[in-house]
């Protein structure tokens, strides 16, 4: 082979290599910057919910027969279960932490995850009209230890003290082989008079919707956002990479001289009995800012972001025209992740915890009653006339 050949064939390979190189590295760019989902970090809510639907599918009718105590009262929505009680209904919850308590067993940091679970169960309850009334806990653990279960307990009473219930009873179990960390669920109990239950079936198009701020990410989601923590290559004791003030809200617990990220992204749950109950109780009672029959829903904005308001009605839609203010650490999430827009408001609340559909003539007077209880409140948009978000 002649020197020229050689040359020419170095060339040649040179020139492929550079080709196959500059292609990897697109390749490379591609993949770190394609958008995340909560699919592709372990969620899928779409096979959920077919899985939830394949669940009740299987399960056979109550022994109770309608018009006895425990008789199953069947309600849309499916934000709490209903059941019978002579001139009163009971309604039940039950609802964990979720993988939100995977950071909190990363940190040591618990002091918040009662907050959690109280909440993510009562808020729940408020959806049917329902006032919570007690709660028990089921801890599991893969191995025992005081000091971790005296701060759970004392976060499990200061949230039953901001839900107004009792902590009647509750459960630990050690389960080393099963569970890895620490885990954490409960049920709660509520009650409203028979016929009253809040749910949704009255609504038409005009009712105006209220939102209710969040006081952050609350406790869904948490598969995606470890995943976007871990690209970020930040540790969660990292003093946040974003400026954490936000209106109506502050990170609980957090050092004076700057939160963490690790601190944010654990800031517990709101709970919002305060206000609701306070104004289903006065509407009921005639002394509100309107009839109890113009609170047409509510609408807890957990797992599935804002597709939860889809659950109230099987055929109007929503259209939020003034949604409420996005806390910093969600725009932080979309832009380290990326995480598309829909995507995010599809897995998070994006700044609205809770909404309260009104009829249209009563909207201002149920926003302004709202707003002097819980700041940044505010109507953020209208029942639309056809299933559309």
């Amino acid at each position: 082979m002649g020197v020229e050949s050689v040359f020419t064939d170095s060339l040649q390979i040179g020139s492929f290599y550079r080709r196959l190189n500059h292609q990897l590295l697109t390749l490379r760019q591609y993949v770190v910057d394609a958008p995340m989902d909560y699919a592709s970090s372990g969620v899928d809510i779409d096979a959920e919910g077919a899985a939830i639907a394949s669940l009740i599918e299987s399960l056979s009718g109550s022994v109770r027969k309608p018009g006895t105590r425990g008789a199953p009262v069947p309600l849309p929505g499916g934000f709490g279960g209903i059941i019978e009680f002579g001139d009163s209904c009971l309604a039940l919850a039950t609802d964990g932490v979720g993988s939100k308590l995977q950071l909190a067993n990363q940190l040591g940091r618990y002091q918040g995850v009662g907050i959690d679970c109280v909440a993510m169960n009562v808020n729940d309850l408020l959806c049917v009209g329902a006032e919570p009334l007690a709660f028990v806990d089921y801890i599991a653990v893969p191995e025992t230890d005081p000091d971790t279960h005296s701060v759970i307990g004392g976060s499990l009473a200061e949230a039953c003290s901001r839900a107004r219930i009792t902590l009647a009873g509750g459960e630990t179990a050690t389960l080393p082989g099963i569970v890895t960390e620490l885990d954490l669920s409960g049920t709660a109990l509520g009650w409203f008079p028979a016929g009253q239950a809040i749910t949704g079936e009255h609504l038409e198009a005009g009712d105006v919707v209220i939102g209710l701020p969040s006081s952050g990410v609350h406790s869904n989601g948490y598969t995606l956002l470890r995943a976007i923590v871990d690209k970020s290559g930040l540790s969660l004791s990292d003093t946040a990479p974003f400026d954490t003030n936000h209106p109506g809200r502050e990170i609980e617990g957090a050092n004076k001289s700057g939160a963490t990220l690790g601190e944010v992204l654990l800031n517990p749950t709101r709970i919002y009995v305060d206000p609701i109950i306070d104004l289903i109780d006065s509407c009921r009672h005639g002394n509100g800012p309107c009839a109890s029959e113009d609170i047409k829903a509510i609408a807890h904005i957990t797992g599935g972001g804002l597709s939860n308001l889809l659950r109230l009605h099987d055929s109007l839609g929503w259209h939020i025209s003034n949604p409420l203010p996005i806390p910093p650490e969600f725009n932080w999430m979309a832009d380290t992740g990326p995480v598309e827009n829909l995507e995010m408001h599809r897995v998070f609340n994006m700044g609205m915890g809770m909404c309260i559909a009104v009829s249209e003539g009563v909207s201002e007077k149920v926003e302004k009653w709202l707003a002097e209880r819980l700041s940044g409140t505010r109507i953020v948009g209208v029942k639309s006339g056809k299933v559309a978000c």
